[in-house]
């Protein structure tokens, strides 16, 4: 079960690299929302979530991080919709949305590593 659970928490790591990645890819070019973005979010998304369920590895989840992750990942979601629908509205993503997006993703990591 160990395994298993460090297999879910490198693919929840990978998720947000992936969604960081592509963000640091349009923050030296066009400012865009691209679907791999999305697609990172989806990955940190759904194993964070499994992440959450009960492990039974002799120790407690920390409730007050899992509910505080949560919230900075909808706001990152919510900030992409935006983003994306500005986009397709506009052609452009505005300053205002594009870069909260990368602040969030730092956070949230920062948020996994070092709160214990």
């Amino acid at each position: 079960m160990h395994t298993l659970h460090s297999i879910v928490v490198i693919v929840h790591l990978l998720g947000f690299a992936t969604l960081f990645g592509g963000w640091i890819v349009e923050a030296f070019g066009q400012r865009r929302i691209t679907k791999v973005m999305h697609w990172g979010l989806v990955v940190a998304l759904v194993a964070g979530l499994a992440l959450s369920a009960p492990w039974d590895l002799g120790y407690d989840l920390n409730y007050m991080k899992v509910g505080t992750k949560l919230l900075v990942v909808v706001a990152i979601g919510a900030l992409l919709g935006i983003g994306a629908a500005r986009q397709k509205r506009t052609g452009s993503v505005p300053a205002g949305l594009f870069w909260p997006i990368g602040l969030l993703t730092v956070l949230n990591v920062c948020l996994a590593l070092l709160w214990h």
